[in-house]
């Protein structure tokens, strides 16, 4: 299969029909502003038909077979396999992965929809005792799920594939049409997967994916009535507008977080590096889950500074497309600039810069602070750039105090041997995923994803994303003569 086609000419995918418009986006290559391919840019009506599409096919389907939903994103998943280096180079292209990690997450989407295949045949209710109640002893019933009908979802530019994926693999498991409006740097991917789903069999109006400016169809998305349920991943600042816009929609949003590591002094230090360093700087930092406040035990804090920013020196910067690169570009020059303020910021406020520091273009450079105010937003706010903070402290408490000192509560990693330790720090960190032995970005696409705080409302992980996207529907007989 070809799967170079429509994402090149200009078109976006309405309904399962690729379609154009006089007016388009072009997608560029951060590394160097090159003109990659052009998408339609869609309008409010399209995004308005698009969802009247959806729930008119939903209506015309009554209730969609388990066992062709589950065909389908079996299908999908491995022709999203066979094809693995083509998504690989269009998710390292149009953003910001180098190629070994855009391979990473092809391959994790084809595991995403793979898991939505298995969820699809697990979607059960129970029964309920209703004789529980007196009264009700001549009552038996149960509650089931039954999809939504039309499911929105936004996605950022970082994971352009495997984001997607946790959105339309879940909404297609639980018999939902659904509508994505992918970030317009990075909706290659996306149009890539919408392209495979037709190709699997899944019925034309069931997915759609519309490109466009979020200020007109990303409103047009969230408040539209038929649309049932909204999940979103990207900034806590557009996650509260869309909020406000839902109105008694079922919503989740995973947003910012500002992830902490605690390395005590009883941990494997070499793993505590190499783990928080490849948690920090994958990604070039534009991760939610990536390390950006590392608190040490006072005991080893020295040398923990040393062997990290040793680490740190030890990554490559540069083409995306090169096997021997470690990190790429940020997703836009002025993305990098923004960066570049917020280390001059904390400088400014008497951090000191252990490596890194320096911007070109697109390219921030790895960066180690030390001794950073926590006046500085990089101590208080998610900072999605390749910049990482060592601080010292004297203990365990003292760490998770300064762990929970932000308004974010995404993930959290710590560094022991200890077990009481270990539990400490999981019944005290105020976070949604606590990994202990790891840095805080790990994450397998089958668990409950999502945190406190500014973090989020809810969960992602497919078993966790299909709640969204059902109804609890109760059934009960009265029957006529007594058991």
């Amino acid at each position: 299969m070809n799967t170079k086609l429509e994402t090149q000419k200009g078109k976006m995918f309405l309904a399962g029909r690729w379609v154009s418009r006089e007016e388009t986006i072009d997608v560029r290559n951060p590394q160097n502003g090159e003109k990659i391919a052009s998408v339609a840019k869609a309008s409010r009506e399209d995004m308005r038909y698009a969802i009247e599409l959806g729930q008119e096919t939903f209506d015309s389907l009554g209730k969609w077979p388990v066992h062709q939903r589950i065909a389908v994103l079996k299908r999908v998943s491995q022709l999203l396999l066979e094809n693995q280096e083509d998504f690989a180079r269009t998710i390292a292209l149009e953003g910001s992965k180098t190629i070994n990690e855009a391979r990473g997450e092809a391959k994790r989407a084809a595991q995403t929809l793979e898991i939505a295949a298995e969820e699809a045949r697990r979607i059960q209710g129970e029964t309920i005792n209703f004789d529980q109640n007196e009264g009700s002893e001549n009552r038996i019933g149960y509650y089931y799920y039954s999809p939504v009908g039309v499911v929105g979802a936004i996605t950022p530019f970082n994971d352009p594939l495997n984001l997607v994926a946790h959105k339309v693999g879940p909404a297609i498991a639980a018999g939902n049409a659904i509508v994505i409006k992918p970030a317009s740097s990075t909706p290659l991917s996306a149009l890539k997967l919408a392209q495979i789903f037709s190709e699997a069999g899944l019925p034309d109006g069931m997915l759609s994916v519309i490109t466009g400016s979020g200020g007109e169809v990303g409103d047009e998305l969230v408040s539209h009535p038929y649309v049932k349920a909204v999940s979103f991943t990207g900034g806590t600042d557009t996650g509260k507008e869309i909020k406000e816009k839902t109105g008694t929609k079922q919503v989740s949003m995973e947003l910012g977080s500002n992830s902490p590591v605690i390395v005590l002094a009883d941990a494997d230090l070499e793993d505590a590096v190499d783990s928080s360093v490849d948690g920090a700087f994958a990604a070039a930092g534009q991760n939610c889950i990536g390390v950006q406040r590392v608190y040490v035990e006072e005991a080893i804090y020295a040398d923990y500074v040393e062997k990290f920013t040793a680490a740190t020196n030890r990554l490559t910067t540069g083409d995306k497309l090169s096997e021997d690169t470690d990190m790429g570009p940020l997703i836009t020059e002025g993305e990098a600039k923004r960066v570049e303020g917020l280390i001059e910021e904390a400088v400014s406020l008497g951090a000191e810069i252990a490596t890194g520091g320096k911007r070109n273009g697109a390219f921030v450079e790895p960066t180690v602070l030390v001794n950073v105010s926590p006046e500085a937003t990089i101590a208080k706010e998610e900072i999605f750039g390749p910049v990482v903070m060592l601080e010292s402290v004297p203990d365990l408490k003292a760490a998770v105090k300064r762990a929970n000192d932000v308004d974010y509560g995404l993930h959290a990693g710590i560094f022991t041997n200890n077990l009481n330790n270990a539990h400490y720090a999981i019944e005290h960190l105020n976070v949604g995923g606590v990994m202990v032995n790891d840095s805080s970005d790990y994450r397998i696409d089958a668990m409950p994803f999502g945190g406190t705080k500014q973090s989020g409302i809810g969960r992602e992980g497919v078993k966790f994303a299909i709640e969204l996207m059902t109804e609890k529907k109760v059934v009960n007989f009265k029957l006529n003569a007594p058991f």
